[in-house]
């Protein structure tokens, strides 16, 4: 009899390697006014305005804000959500959604 192609002890190192939380990181840029951060937020996470305006001032001021925590399954949704919110139209050179990414939360 040849051995398993995968042992419980292998699944069980992998499950505990793999993060179960992870951070939706959203990223600075010069194309997306404060107000545009304070819409996507309260929009796509149902942020209050205050909560919106404290991440709008977060990325400002550090160049990224954590948005969420949650499921990988999610997060990745989450992150989509940014990306495809679209441009800034208050300003001409707004191109496109703002980035976000994702890490293992601490």
């Amino acid at each position: 009899m040849g051995s398993p192609t995968h042992s419980p002890s292998r699944e069980r190192q992998s499950q505990e390697q793999t993060p179960s939380v992870w951070n939706v990181v959203l990223l600075d840029d010069d194309a997306h006014t404060y107000e545009y951060v304070i819409e996507m937020l309260m929009r796509l996470f149902f942020k209050t305005a205050d909560e919106a305006y404290a991440h709008a001032v977060e990325v400002d001021s550090s160049g990224r804000t954590v948005v969420m925590s949650c499921d990988h399954e999610a997060a990745e949704f989450a992150r989509d959500q940014i990306h495809g919110f679209g441009a800034d139209w208050r300003l001409p050179r707004s191109q496109g959604s703002m980035s976000a990414v994702l890490e293992p939360a601490p």
